[in-house]
Parts: C-alpha cells; sequence; structure tokens
C-alpha cells in the first residue's frame, strides 16, 4: 500500500486552505454559506495535491480511504435517513402537529429550557448528540416559528443538551474512546465528568430561566393561534424518541421513523405511495451538502493525517507542557487541534489517547480527570466548529434561517463548559476529590 510522505507541520497547510476558504469567504460575501463548503474542502484537496509529499498515486489513494473510512460512511448514511425521516414527517403534518402540543403544554417563554432538558435526557440515553438533533432539531425549527421565539436561542439550547448528553452517556463513543485509552473505568470517569459539566448545566438552566422570565410578555403576545394536535401525526417521532432511548440501532430508529411517518401518511390521506417515494428521495437530496463535506472531509484528513501533520501538532502540544496545569492545558487544546483538523470528536480522542496518557504519567495528573478532560475537550470544540456534523445538521434543518455565527451565540452551555474544565484545571476542587476517592482497579463493564 503506498503512503503520503511525512512533511510534519507543513502537511497541515491544505486544512488551513479549507478553513480559510470557507471562513474567508463568509466574511467577504457577509453570507458564511454563499460559497457552498463542499467547494472550499475540494481547494483544501487540490492544495494538498500540490504541497504533500509524494506520488500522485499515493495521493489519491489516501483521499479515498479517507472519504470510504467507515465512520464516515456511517456518518453519511445517518445524514440521508435523517433527512428522509424529517422531510416525510414533515408531510404529514408530524412538526405542526408536535409544535401545536408543544406550545399547549409548555409556558411558550421557556421553551428553550425545555429544548435544552429534552435534549440532555435523549443524548445521554442514546449516546448520541447526532441522533437526538435528528429526533428533535425539526420539532425546535417548528416551535421557534410558530411561537416567533429566537431560533439560535433555541437551537443553541438543543446543540447544547445534545453535546451535554453525548458528553456524559455511558454508551457515548466519545465515553468509551476516553475511558479505554486512559484506563479508567466508565463509572469513574463519570463522577469526574458530572463535577465538570454539572455545574456548566445548572447555569444554563438559570440563564433560559431568566431568558424566558424577561421575554415572557414579548412572546406570549405574538402566540399565534394553536390548532388541536392530531395524535397519530406525532406518534413518528415518540417512536424515534423511544427506540433511540431503548438502544436500537440509529439505522433501524431512522427507517422505522421513516415507515411510521409514511404509514400514518398513506392513512390520513396527506400521502399516496408515490408520493412517500417522492419525499424520501427529497429527503436524500436535502442532505447533498453535509454528506458532500462530510465525506471529503474525511478524505482531506487522511491526508494530512498520512503526511504528518496530526503527528506534528501531538509532538509540540507534549512539548509545550511543563507543569501539572500547563499539562493539563496542554491535553485541552491538544485534543481540541486535532479534533479541529479532524471534525470528529471519537477519532480525536482514539488519535491523541496514548499521547495523553503519556503525558499525564509524566505529570502525575489522575487518570480519571484526563478521561474527562479528553471527553470535554472534543465535544466542546466539535459542537462549535461550522464544519461539524451537529451544526451542519442544525443550520441544514433551519432551511437556511441561520447559520453558525448564529449558534455560536447562543451555545451558552458550551462556553460555560470549558469555563468550568478551566476552573477545575486551576482551583483544587476537582483534586481534592480524586484524593479522597480511590479509583477502580480495573474498567467497570456498563
Amino acid at each position: 500500500m503506498q503512503h503520503i510522505q511525512k512533511t510534519g507541520g507543513w502537511a497541515l497547510v491544505p486544512f488551513l486552505v479549507f478553513v480559510l476558504t470557507f471562513l474567508g469567504a463568509g466574511i467577504v460575501l457577509n453570507d458564511f454559506y454563499a460559497l457552498p463548503a463542499p467547494v472550499a474542502v475540494v481547494l483544501g484537496i487540490i492544495s494538498a495535491f500540490f504541497l504533500l509529499r509524494g506520488s500522485t498515486e499515493a495521493k489519491v489513494a489516501a483521499l479515498i480511504r479517507g472519504c470510504g473510512d467507515s465512520k464516515i460512511i456511517t456518518m453519511c448514511l445517518i445524514y440521508l435517513l435523517a433527512g428522509a425521516f424529517a422531510t416525510v414527517t414533515k408531510a404529514v403534518g408530524g412538526v405542526d402537529a408536535t409544535v401545536n402540543l408543544g406550545l399547549s403544554v409548555l409556558p411558550v417563554q421557556y421553551l428553550g429550557l425545555g429544548v435544552f432538558l429534552l435534549a440532555a435526557f435523549l443524548s445521554t440515553a442514546t449516546g448520541t448528540s447526532v441522533g437526538a438533533i435528528v429526533a428533535l432539531a425539526p420539532i425546535a425549527v417548528g416551535l421557534a416559528e410558530q411561537s416567533q421565539t429566537s431560533m439560535p436561542l433555541l437551537l443553541g439550547a438543543l446543540l447544547g443538551g445534545a453535546m451535554f448528553g453525548d458528553n456524559l452517556s455511558f454508551i457515548s463513543d466519545t465515553t468509551i474512546a476516553a475511558t479505554q485509552t486512559q484506563g479508567c473505568s466508565m463509572r469513574d470517569k463519570f463522577r469526574v465528568n458530572i463535577l465538570i459539566a454539572g455545574p456548566a448545566a445548572l447555569v444554563t438552566v438559570v440563564l433560559l430561566l431568566l431568558t424566558g422570565w424577561n421575554t415572557a410578555g414579548a412572546v406570549e403576545a405574538q402566540l399565534p393561534e394553536l390548532q388541536a394536535a392530531n395524535f397519530w401525526q406525532i406518534v413518528p417521532y415518540l417512536l424515534v424518541i423511544a427506540l433511540a432511548v431503548s438502544g436500537i440501532n440509529v439505522f433501524v430508529v431512522l427507517i422505522l421513523g421513516t415507515l411510521a411517518s409514511g404509514a400514518v401518511g398513506l392513512w390520513q390521506g396527506q400521502l399516496e405511495l408515490l408520493t412517500f417515494g417522492k419525499s424520501v428521495y427529497e429527503g436524500f437530496t436535502g442532505m447533498t451538502e453535509i454528506f458532500l463535506l462530510s465525506m471529503l472531509t474525511g478524505g482531506l484528513a487522511r491526508m494530512v493525517s498520512e503526511a504528518g501533520g496530526i503527528a506534528f501538532l501531538l509532538k509540540k502540544v507534549s512539548k509545550a507542557a511543563s507543569g501539572f496545569r500547563s499539562a493539563q492545558v496542554g491535553i485541552l487544546s491538544l485534543v481540541g487541534g486535532t479534533n479541529t483538523a479532524i471534525a470528529n470528536n471519537t477519532v480525536s480522542i482514539v488519535v491523541t489517547g496514548q499521547v495523553v496518557k503519556e503525558i499525564s504519567q509524566e505529570y502525575s495528573i489522575d487518570k480519571r480527570k484526563t478521561a474527562a478532560l479528553l471527553d470535554i475537550a472534543s465535544c466542546v470544540v466539535q459542537g462549535l466548529l461550522p464544519y461539524g456534523a451537529q451544526i451542519l445538521m442544525l443550520v441544514s434543518f433551519s432551511n437556511g434561517q441561520l447559520n453558525f455565527l448564529d449558534l455560536w451565540s447562543s451555545a451558552w452551555y458550551l462556553y460555560l463548559l470549558l469555563l468550568f474544565s478551566l476552573l477545575a484545571i486551576y482551583t483544587p476542587f476537582v483534586d481534592k476529590y480524586l484524593q479522597k476517592q480511590p479509583a477502580a482497579e480495573q474498567p467497570v463493564a456498563v
């Protein structure tokens, strides 16, 4: 198998071309989605062919290996199925029915809080932030449109809740990767993690309560006349949430949810068999941009990685550590920088795990804290990446009504999570807790 020649830090330049093209076009045009993101990543790939050393065949092979990576293909198929489910369910009136039910049950000024808590529960139960976003984003967008509530506020709350669960769930890929690479139990990691993420979530809840309290009169005055909710139109959402919480494979969940939506539409007359098929395909095509971007980014990341770009990052950050606390900041930076290059939080943990373990051992950092910091850093960065799956899906579901800057302004939980992570590093609270609590001898099976 041919491989690209090692070029160290120079290998990161093609990825910078992609990022700077994407961000630069947005700044110049005052619209961050005027230039389709897949075009920007193609420019990065083209630059990689000119800048990286090695034969053209080796570069092509690396690109194809990255595009065809099992994790990338899995993610892309989830996008397609999620698009089909969302489109069919909307066609049969599921979004409108769920919105009407939500507005009749929840005080409209506290919709942001409700979305945050529901996303946190669903993501914790299923271990996936993307799954929570897929299930709840169409509902959140509909609630925002019908109640005149700020869409960035609701989708920012959804993003925060989804990343909260992804970070803490026992069945999350990031939790499994963090605990396995550092050799600690999931329960031990959870206990340290909740000491950091719990306060961040509580402050977010308080902020959402205060926001609702301050806007109560203005929002209620704009509340539209509600229609009676059709229970059967809501069933597909309830089915998806129930199946996801029960641990069913996400592919099965989305396929069954789409079939359930189609069955409801055929039974109640909103769809015919042909229009059902067309709606499924419309959902597929609606995810074309995110599909292409994820696949091409995977290819570019593989080219950069094989040329030594990721290894260069690992070496630089590990050298920058000079003490107990700076080493912990270095761990955050290392995982965050790798995640920025790869755009996949689980893979970032796997790639950096061994180096992080060596840093933690050298500076006597408790492995339970290291595992928590690994997971937290990857989730914070992944949740804020403009080309990350979470923001891309939220922007896609918003039908062009907001961009990643709008989401950044309302992603309160992620900023608070980073703040409390730094407090855990620079204050003794977490370290004192760890001194009093012995670690499990072996990872605990969950």
